[in-house]
């Protein structure tokens, strides 16, 4: 595979073809987000904060079957239901190994931010324990601040590292840690259609909050957030793939 850098104008078509994939199949992308969340929403309930870990692991082959999808529609065929799954039968190993590196990285940064932000502020966060020393709350404030930023840092590259892993994996049958690798070296190349793309794809979530902001419409809002913007996301990162990578293979 060889990564191609793109003009910067490619970040906003990547929303536009992402929107045409949302338009062709509305319906069956609205219950594969229902799925994702009831998936989360099962888990979560069930075994608590395990849940979402295993969720971690597990998205990178949810992610995978959407993209399948994403492929299917591109090819002229159904959207369907069962696309969610297809990383499953596809891919399991290599995408559990990406979504186990992905947690392991999370828990790391957690852990980083952990130690920055101290005792006193990760007590208020986690169990809500207050202090009324003034000195106290002002350190911990500024512990806080400074374990944020850094967390932001961290995160970067790690989703940089995890961002086109789960195409290159079930596309191109490429290892995890190469999948990652190579992700890593399209964000980079790619940095500013990467940024304009996020720019864009924020002004569109501001703008579906605005019924929620000015009429207190959290309904509308909500849904507009998670079953509208969501899978025009997940069909934009296809978009962005089929722009950034080359199957030099093919072309040989």
């Amino acid at each position: 595979m060889k990564v191609k850098q793109v003009e910067t104008k490619q970040g906003l078509q990547w929303i536009l073809n992402g929107l045409y994939q949302f338009r062709q199949s509305p319906l069956i992308w609205i219950i594969l987000c229902s799925a994702m969340y009831a998936i989360i929403a099962i888990l979560s309930y069930t075994l608590e904060l395990v849940g979402l870990l295993i969720f971690t692991i597990l998205f990178p082959v949810l992610l995978a079957g959407l993209m399948n999808g994403c492929r299917a529609l591109e090819q002229g065929k159904k959207l369907q239901f069962f696309h969610l799954f297809t990383g499953f039968k596809i891919s399991p190993a290599p995408l559990l190994t990406l979504g186990a590196i992905s947690l392991v990285g999370q828990l790391l940064i957690f852990g980083i931010m952990s130690i920055i932000a101290g005792d006193v502020a990760m007590d208020y966060v986690i169990d809500g324990t207050r202090t009324n020393e003034e000195t106290e709350v002002i350190k911990a404030s500024s512990n806080l601040l400074s374990a944020l930023i850094a967390g932001l840092i961290l995160h970067v590259p790690l989703m940089m590292a995890i961002w086109f892993a789960p195409l290159l994996i079930v596309f191109d049958k490429i290892s995890p840690y190469a999948a990652m690798r190579l992700s890593f070296i399209a964000c980079l190349s790619n940095f500013i259609p990467l940024q304009v793309f996020a720019v864009s794809l924020l002004v569109l979530v501001i703008m579906a909050l605005i019924p929620y902001i000015l009429l207190g419409f959290v309904s509308f809002s909500f849904g507009l957030v998670n079953f509208v913007l969501m899978p025009i996301l997940y069909a934009s990162i296809y978009a962005s793939y089929k722009a950034i990578f080359i199957d030099t293979s093919k072309t040989e």
